[in-house]
């Protein structure tokens, strides 16, 4: 069954705040291999003028995920998680994401089509920090297959 395209445009609630921590940058870090001690090292981060560790870019994609669930878990989109494959990843990075940034989602379905008898979905993922400060805005295609 296809995705309802009545929900292109629908936003979704922000996610409940989510603080970043030291140790879960540090293990995305050595779990991608990330080299730059300013993942692990809190004096190198601060001796770069943040202030504390950096995430690595792609540590925000949970956090996106916590969002985009209030999306595919719609009852009135429609969207068969069995039958999703993610499709691509983007993220516009505003500012670097540290340790004690804590930071909500907010999911909006951008655009909804058919192609090929599958539903593409393109969900567009705002990460801000408390305060309204922008973080991070990330764009996630969904491929959710046609058939059975």
């Amino acid at each position: 069954m296809p995705v309802n395209p009545e929900v292109e445009g629908r936003t979704y609630p922000p996610t409940a705040p989510y603080v970043l921590s030291r140790a879960k940058i540090r293990e995305l870090a050595e779990a991608v291999q990330a080299k730059d001690t300013a993942h692990t090292d809190v004096e190198v981060a601060r001796s770069r003028g943040y202030a504390d560790v950096v995430a690595p870019p792609t540590f925000l994609v949970s956090v996106a995920q916590q969002g985009e669930a209030h999306a595919i878990l719609d009852p009135e989109a429609g969207i068969d998680f069995g039958r999703l494959v993610h499709g691509e990843q983007k993220f516009v990075h505003h500012r670097p994401a540290v340790a004690g940034d804590e930071v909500t989602a907010q999911t909006t379905v951008e655009r909804v089509r058919q192609a090929g008898g599958h539903s593409m979905v393109t969900l567009i993922t705002q990460i801000t920090a408390t305060g309204g400060d922008p973080v991070c805005t990330a764009t996630s295609l969904m491929v959710i297959r046609g058939g059975e």
